[in-house]
């Protein structure tokens, strides 16, 4: 499958003040989404994220570069790539007076929309994402949760090819957040969809990207898959086992999942792929032998250890 964007050697400034001179805040990115893929761009607040969607969804013109997505140039062909493509801010922003119906209806008019394939579209998008109770709640008057899930079926109004979501679960409760990663993975899966995905959040990248491109100080850093990122750093989640006296004499460089291992005194330090899956695996291993575990600690690898790794 052809790819869904293509951007060379991407650069953007904006001016700090008058006199001063302009903060650059994309270096020369380059990136290949693959069409039908989940791809995330990860980095933490202040990296560039949105600028390098802002540019990719034709809100910006690049200082420098050149992007196309679905084939057409972001600068010259901006209007038909709007046509084809849609996005989600990282916090939804509609008219406070609307109802959730009427914002719907109100961005497929905008898309040429009209009549009743517009109604039923509307409908359609209100079941899906779970606010057809809602329908006639002004946007003002909703939760955060709510008014993403809107921001999100108004993502599809007009069935587009590309769709891009910048930190969509920021802001929510877990059980929202997860929600909503299963809502694009099942859009994926289901119908296709290429998506585009900025986050800062390691484990929702996990679960819903294919692959990823890591983004520091406007500069894109390492790209591939995740765990293929962490096995080749040798970076993972840190699993500290505690014993009562020595540790079991397991060869634990050979445990499922084990990147990384020291032996210190009565502990033993482990550096797994994902603890989640690996963890009980681990424990069923340690109880074979006599040596009794006195204590498991277990802390989560987070984004700024891995880009501390890429920038070492």
């Amino acid at each position: 499958m052809p790819a869904a964007i293509e951007a060379q050697g991407l650069c953007k400034s904006f001016r700090t003040g008058f006199f001063k001179p302009g903060k650059t805040v994309l270096h020369d990115v380059d990136l290949e989404v693959p069409g039908g893929a989940v791809f995330g761009v990860l980095g933490p607040n202040g990296a560039g994220k949105t600028t390098l969607l802002s540019i990719l969804t034709t809100l910006l013109l690049p200082d420098g570069g050149n992007a196309s997505v679905l084939g057409l140039d972001v600068v010259n062909d901006a209007h038909r790539i709007r046509e084809r493509i849609n996005l989600a801010a990282s916090s939804a922003h509609f008219l406070w007076y609307l109802s959730v119906e009427e914002c719907l209806r109100f961005y497929g008019r905008l898309y040429g929309l009209g009549g009743r394939d517009l109604e039923a579209r509307i409908s359609e998008l209100m079941e899906t994402f779970d606010i057809l109770p809602y329908r006639k709640e002004k946007f003002e008057n909703l939760s955060t949760g709510l008014k993403q899930r809107l921001a999100l079926a108004k993502t599809l109004i007009n069935d587009p090819e590309l769709l891009f979501l910048d930190e969509p679960t920021t802001g929510l409760d877990p059980v929202m957040a997860q929600h909503i990663r299963e809502e694009v993975a099942r859009l994926n899966r289901e119908t296709g969809l290429t998506i585009l995905i900025t986050t800062h959040n390691l484990r929702e990248a996990e679960m819903l990207c294919s692959e990823v491109s890591f983004l520091k100080e406007g500069r894109l850093l390492a790209h591939g898959r995740i765990t293929d990122l962490q096995a080749r750093f040798g970076l993972g989640d840190h699993v500290s086992l505690v014993f009562k006296d020595s540790p079991a004499a397991l060869d634990y460089g050979r445990l499922p999942g084990v990147l990384n291992h020291r032996v210190e005194d009565s502990r033993v330090h482990l550096v797994v792929d994902r603890a989640e899956v690996r963890l009980a695996g681990i424990m069923a291993a340690l109880s074979q032998s006599p040596q009794e575990v006195r204590e498991v600690k277990l802390k989560e690898v987070d984004l700024e250890e891995l880009y501390r790794e890429i920038t070492h």
